[in-house]
């Protein structure tokens, strides 16, 4: 039983609790939508899924329902402890009370492959999503709903508006695509912002190392609206240019994840240096 919009408010105020600010709770208060979440999300038994920001449940009860295994993670303790009670004598959920952007994902994880699927806060979509592709290569795949925004920026393709620095990150380690929009009446309280669904599935990434590649893309979308051989100028040569096969005259948003990775092995190949301003 997921929960509905009175079951929030209720929660809510029975503990004496209120939506933080700032630490962008806005809680799913619609069964249909936390049930479509899960089925877009593949889960049943046998999986491990890891939720974060489990919030009141709500998403947490739905993925519980397909028989998958859940960790919930939450950092808030009021939440976590309301949480606690909705969950009692449901054996598939795990509570882990902490914030997921300090967690010792290998200790948790102890090996196991994983789904994470999530209600994200949007201040820290981006860099935690980034961060589990850099670190935690348990992590499978991912269905996450985040301001639609940022998910166009994670499954954005090359000559595309959305497409930056944070795509090309996203399409060296997996695959990204927008499965779904979610209306914000479903939320309590109700954001100022659409959100969107987002499936990530992890791939075998390229052989360039990602470090320099990373930097060098950082730097060259720095300066988004310039051509490279002005943005990158003193770290890529016009021969680093011509071995890589990427006209000089190009704007980063130009070049796929494969081109990049062609630019940076130039570099690397010719013992240049890529070392550009880290962000």
């Amino acid at each position: 039983m997921t929960h509905s919009r009175p079951a929030v408010r209720n929660l809510l105020t029975d503990r004496g609790l209120a939506p933080r600010r700032e630490l962008g709770q806005n809680f799913v208060a619609d069964p249909n939508t936390v049930r479509r979440i899960a089925a877009l999300a593949g889960v049943g038994p046998g999986d491990d899924v890891v939720e974060i920001g489990a919030g009141l449940g709500s998403l947490t009860l739905a993925l519980a329902e397909t028989g998958a295994d859940v960790t919930a993670v939450e950092v808030d303790r009021g939440l976590a402890d309301a949480l606690e009670s909705v969950i009692d004598g449901i054996g598939n959920i795990t509570l882990v009370r902490g914030d997921a952007m300090e967690l010792d994902w290998a200790a948790l994880l102890a090996g196991r492959r994983v789904v994470l699927v999530a209600n994200l806060p949007y201040n820290v979509a981006t860099p935690l999503i980034c961060d589990l592709l850099d670190g935690v290569p348990e992590v499978a795949r991912m269905l996450v709903m985040v301001q639609r925004e940022v998910a166009e920026r994670f499954a954005a393709a090359p000559r595309t508006p959305a497409y930056g620095a944070v795509s090309v990150k996203v399409a060296y380690w997996a695959t990204a695509k927008v499965v779904g929009l979610v209306p914000a009446s479903v939320f309590v309280p109700r954001p100022n912002v659409e959100s969107a669904l987002v499936a990530i599935e992890r791939r075998e990434p390229p052989e360039t190392d990602p470090e320099p590649l990373f930097r060098l893309v950082r730097t060259g979308f720095g300066q988004r609206r310039k051509m490279l051989r002005r943005s990158l100028a003193g770290l890529v040569t016009d021969e680093q240019f011509e071995a890589a096969g990427v006209a000089p005259t190009a704007r980063p948003e130009e070049l796929d994840v494969a081109a990049w990775c062609r630019l940076t092995d130039a570099v690397a190949g010719s013992d240049g240096t890529t070392d550009g301003a880290d962000t």
